[in-house]
């Protein structure tokens, strides 16, 4: 039992070094990106405020549709029920199986 635990606590420590083998430094500088350009921020400025004024702020499909009926509300009722009188419109439950 002692020498079993004598090689847990060995193996343990030894990962436990393993893991600070693969540190780094905090701050991530190995993932910087690094930009070389020739434009000026007054370039940048001018250009994100001709984006920002052209761009709408509703999201794309957002806006519905509207459509004005010239259709009577009784004329259509009657046309509703002489189809499904005719059995062009299905009533009731409806099984696939």
């Amino acid at each position: 039992m002692n020498k079993t635990a004598r090689f847990l606590s060995v193996a343990a420590v030894a990962a436990f070094a393993a893991f600070g083998a693969h540190a780094d430094e905090a701050d991530g500088s190995q993932f910087a990106l690094k930009f070389d350009t020739n434009r000026t921020r007054a370039e940048v400025a001018a250009e994100a405020a001709t984006v920002a004024q052209t761009r709408s702020i509703e999201p794309a499909g957002s806006r519905v549709v509207t459509y004005k009926s010239t259709a009577d509300r009784a004329a259509v009722r009657a046309q509703a029920a002489e189809a499904l009188c005719t059995g062009q419109i299905p009533s009731g439950e409806f099984s696939a199986m």
